[in-house]
């Protein structure tokens, strides 16, 4: 037992005098924030800046919405999107596994209605009315692409927490669309963004209200669309 432990001894001395460390002691930096920002951190980066991308700014393409860190990087973007077509396709590898909900209808771009879908394998591609569920059974190829674009990645409501209703949100005057559970979520928002806030960073979306509220001043605070649904049954 004796040999054993001055093995031991010997082993650790051995180890800090080859300036190597247990693989615990090398993380010796503790101020990050692991609630809000955990998953924030787990996010792909933006294929123009390598940073940690913001699901709540993308373009939609042929093959599916492309995500970036900012608004700066989508003109880069633009002006030559094959250069970046590694790094889109690593994005979207990554995103795969992620919980995400279809908020807008493949045929009009509308907000879908779940009472009409279509079902296929098992999968439900939903659709805003009934009109639309023959124009997508007979050429479902025709609506790939806005069926691709048709997700959101915010699957949580940020004031109550509960699921989002695809036809309850507001569209900022910065760019932005939000989700809510019903309309009621939208005012407690506005009022008192900070208190909400991670609750929609903790599901990729930043937000600056900064930015939000001077838009909305040079606008009268009219510049944002609402959802039409009119359910309004929580306690707030």
């Amino acid at each position: 037992m004796n040999r054993l432990i001055l093995g031991i001894v010997f082993g650790l001395a051995l180890l800090v005098g080859t300036g190597v460390r247990p693989a615990m002691a090398q993380h010796g930096h503790g101020d990050h924030d692991h609630g809000a920002h955990a998953e924030m951190s787990a996010l792909p980066n933006c294929p123009i800046m390598d940073e940690p991308i913001n699901l709540a700014i993308s373009i939609p393409t042929d093959d599916g919405p492309v995500y970036f860190c900012c608004k700066g990087c989508i003109p880069k973007f633009q002006k030559n999107p094959g250069k970046y077509a590694a790094k889109v396709a690593a994005q979207r590898k990554a995103l795969a596994p992620r919980a995400k909900v279809q908020v807008t209808c493949p045929v009009t771009n509308e907000p879908i209605d779940k009472k009409f879908f279509v079902e296929s394998n098992g999968q439900k591609t939903y659709v805003c009315c009934k009109g639309c569920i023959g124009k997508y059974k007979r050429d479902p190829a025709k609506y790939a692409s806005a069926l691709s674009n048709s997700y959101s990645f915010q699957t949580k409501c940020p004031v109550m927490g509960g699921d989002i209703d695809p036809t309850v949100f507001t569209k900022l005057s910065t760019g932005e669309t939000i989700y809510f559970c019903c309309p009621g979520c939208e005012k407690p928002l506005r009022k008192n963004p900070a208190k909400y806030n991670k609750n929609l960073e903790s599901q990729g979306i930043v937000i600056n209200w900064a930015e939000v509220k001077k838009s909305d001043s040079g606008k009268g605070h009219g510049g944002h669309d609402h959802g039409a649904h009119g359910h309004g049954d929580h306690d707030h």
